[in-house]
C-alpha cells in the first residue's frame, strides 16, 4: 500500500480545476453530458454488436424450443407448461439484459475535481483524495477508470461487451440476474433436447443410427423393412451381422473410419474404352 505522502504528490502532480477552469469546451458538449445523466447508452460498435447477438441467440434459442421441439408434441400439457416456463425465463433473462446495459453503473460525473466540491466534501485533515487524469474527476474508493466507457465506474467490476456496459454498483444486481436466467433456461433446453432424443428412441427407432443398427442386427435392409418383404435369405444373428459390416470380432477397430483406407485407391485410371461388364 503506498504511503502517504506518495498519494499526496499523486494528487499535486493533476492539480484540482480551478473555480474558472472548465472541462468542457462548449455548452453542447455539456448539453450532451446532460443528456448522458438523463439516459445511460454506451456507444461501443463492439459492444453493441455483441449485445444484438445476445438479443439473437436468445430469440432462437426461443424459436428451436416453442416451433421444433414443443409445439410438435402430441402432449398438450408438456408442450403448454415447458413453453411458458422457457418463454419466461427468455423475456426475464432479455429484461435483465436490457436493464444492464441501459442502466448507469455508478459512473462518477467528470470534471468534478474543482476546489469548491472539494471543500463541499468536508475532509478531515490530513485525509487524501485521488483525482482520475482521464476524466478529470475525484475517484472515491474502490472506483476504476474505464477505457470503453470513458468514466470512472464505482466499484466497477468489468466491463462486459455482451451488454454493451460496464458492471459495476448500480446495475450488477440486473447482471447477475441476467446471467442467472440464461442458465435456468439453457438448463431447461438441454433437459428438453434429452427429452426429445428420448422420445425420438423410443418412438420406432426414428434415429437414423438406430435404424441402422436395428437392419444390421435383424439381417435386413431398410428397404426390405419398409416394403415387408418375406425373407428368402437365412438370417444371420446379430453379432454376426455386426462382424460382416464392421469386420473382424468386436475390438476398437470398429470405431476407426480410417481401416482399410489407402491412398493408391484416390488415384483415377484412364479408360481405354467404354464400361466394362462382368457376369
Amino acid at each position: 500500500m503506498p504511503s502517504s505522502g506518495h498519494r499526496l504528490r499523486d494528487v499535486e502532480h493533476h492539480p484540482l480545476l480551478t473555480e474558472n477552469d472548465s472541462y468542457d469546451s462548449s455548452s453542447s458538449s455539456s448539453s450532451e453530458a446532460d443528456v448522458a445523466d438523463r439516459v445511460w447508452f454506451i456507444r461501443d460498435g463492439c459492444g453493441m454488436i455483441c449485445a444484438v447477438m445476445t438479443w439473437l441467440l436468445v430469440v432462437y434459442a426461443d424459436f428451436v424450443v416453442t416451433f421444433v421441439m414443443l409445439l410438435p408434441s402430441k402432449d398438450f400439457w408438456y408442450s403448454v407448461v415447458n413453453g411458458v416456463l422457457f418463454n419466461c425465463l427468455a423475456v426475464l433473462a432479455l429484461s435483465s439484459h436490457l436493464r444492464t446495459m441501459l442502466t448507469d453503473p455508478g459512473a462518477v460525473p467528470k470534471g468534478n475535481a474543482t476546489k469548491e466540491y472539494m471543500e463541499s466534501l468536508q475532509l478531515k485533515p490530513g485525509e487524501v483524495i485521488y483525482k482520475c487524469p482521464k476524466c478529470c474527476c475525484i475517484k472515491p474508493e474502490r472506483a476504476h477508470h474505464c477505457s470503453i466507457c470513458k468514466r470512472c465506474i464505482r466499484k466497477m467490476d468489468h466491463h462486459c461487451p455482451w451488454v454493451n456496459n460496464c458492471v459495476g454498483e448500480k446495475n450488477q444486481r440486473f447482471f447477475v440476474l441476467f446471467t442467472m436466467y440464461i442458465a435456468l433456461s439453457s438448463v431447461h433446453a438441454l433437459i428438453l433436447c434429452g427429452l426429445q432424443f428420448v422420445s425420438c428412441v423410443r418412438g420406432q427407432w426414428t434415429v437414423m443410427f438406430g435404424t441402422q443398427i436395428h437392419s444390421i442386427c435383424n439381417d435386413e435392409t431398410e428397404i426390405e423393412r419398409l416394403k415387408s418383404e418375406k425373407p428368402t435369405w437365412e438370417r444371420r444373428l446379430r453379432w454376426e451381422g455386426m462382424r460382416s459390416v464392421f469386420g473382424g470380432p468386436p475390438s476398437l477397430l470398429w470405431m476407426n473410419p480410417f481401416v482399410g483406407f489407402r491412398l493408391g485407391r484416390l488415384q483415377t485410371r484412364p479408360r481405354k474404352g467404354g464400361p466394362e461388364f462382368s457376369v
